[in-house]
């Protein structure tokens, strides 16, 4: 299975209570701290939740 690079790119704060939760699930907490995950469709699911707090590459 493929695997992605996420990345946070802006801050947590002010966010929603469930996006801040989904960012953490994915073991973001610092701007620009980037987590290897697998490309499994909960993982892409948590992604589109927050896409518009974090880049995603493709490995």
């Amino acid at each position: 299975m493929a695997t992605i690079k996420v990345t946070l790119q802006k801050s947590l704060i002010g966010r929603k209570k469930d996006q801040i939760a989904t960012a953490h699930a994915l073991g973001l907490k610092k701007i620009r701290q980037t987590v290897e995950h697998e490309a499994t469709p909960q993982i892409l699911g948590m992604v589109n939740k927050v896409s518009h707090l974090v880049s995603v590459e493709e490995n």
